[in-house]
């Protein structure tokens, strides 16, 4: 395993146009692998706008669908790794809110299916419910690359701590939540979650987000963000399209766990997450 390497996070800004989405996120990908990015993730729905009504429309089969194949054309042109954010995905008669993960060589490697959906209702006036639309993920997806384990979780998934620690449990490094928070949940939580998460499992966490576009129906917070295995924030965002490329230390990560081991403190006699 690589002990330092460069991960790359974007954050584009998703407009109603899917080809212009996808051409953006493409040569913002391409952009992060200049700068020496050797993994890079995407925001949840880079392609779509965050509609429940509207990811049938958007949603793509693959292999065949124009999204992953740019994914996949991308990550074979410069050896890198894509976590491709998420999109609408189409299996059958069903759609799932889903990360594409390729290879160095173009190759599928692994897809997470956003496990948790987001139904919520809030007295301030938004009320979202993705499964009028989408359905439910039932796997915990961590995947083996040079640079360590890595592991996904999209959006509403990591405000389960249980997932988070069953990715830590599997070996991962890091965590990758491609997430559009709002502009409710987005400054009340996002910072103290990716943090909470990174401090309780004592890993890497990256969170990308959307840039925010005003004129959206949801607008998202942005702030896309990595965050330390100590919870410090490495670098991060404002609402506008960026890109990150920051530096993941994997002595870093052995030196948190070897100076207070949560990990080997947890009492297994008393708790213990249920393997699926």
């Amino acid at each position: 395993m690589k002990e330092q390497w460069f991960l790359g996070i974007i954050q584009n800004k998703v407009l109603s146009d899917k080809a212009a989405n996808i051409d953006t996120a493409g040569k913002m990908i391409l952009e992060a692998a200049e700068r020496g990015a050797n993994v890079v993730v995407l925001p949840e729905m880079f392609n779509c706008p965050y509609s429940s009504e509207l990811f049938p429309a958007y949603a793509e089969q693959h292999p065949g669908g124009e999204t992953t194949a740019m994914l996949s054309e991308i990550a074979a042109s410069k050896g890198i790794y894509i976590f491709g954010g998420s999109i609408p995905e189409k299996d059958g008669k069903q759609v799932f809110n889903t990360c594409f993960i390729f290879g160095p060589d173009g190759n599928l490697l692994a897809r997470h299916r956003k496990v948790h959906l987001f139904d919520v209702e809030f007295s301030a006036g938004l009320t979202f419910r993705e499964s009028d639309t989408l359905g439910q993920g039932d796997t915990i997806t961590v995947v083996d690359t040079p640079f360590g384990r890595i592991g996904v979780g999209i959006c509403y998934d990591i405000r389960f701590p249980e997932l988070a620690r069953a990715v830590a449990l599997r070996g991962a490094v890091l965590m990758v939540v491609p997430a559009a928070f709002n502009m409710i949940t987005g400054p009340a939580h996002w910072e103290i979650i990716m943090r909470m998460r990174a401090v309780d499992n004592q890993f890497y966490v990256a969170g990308a987000a959307p840039a925010r576009n005003e004129k959206a129906s949801y607008i998202a917070y942005g702030h896309s963000m990595l965050v330390d295995p100590w919870g410090k924030t490495v670098q991060t965002l404002d609402e506008k399209e960026g890109i990150i490329v920051a530096e993941i230390d994997c002595q870093r990560l052995a030196q948190v766990r070897a100076e207070l081991p949560l990990l080997k403190h947890r009492r297994t006699d008393l708790y213990e997450l249920r393997e699926l």
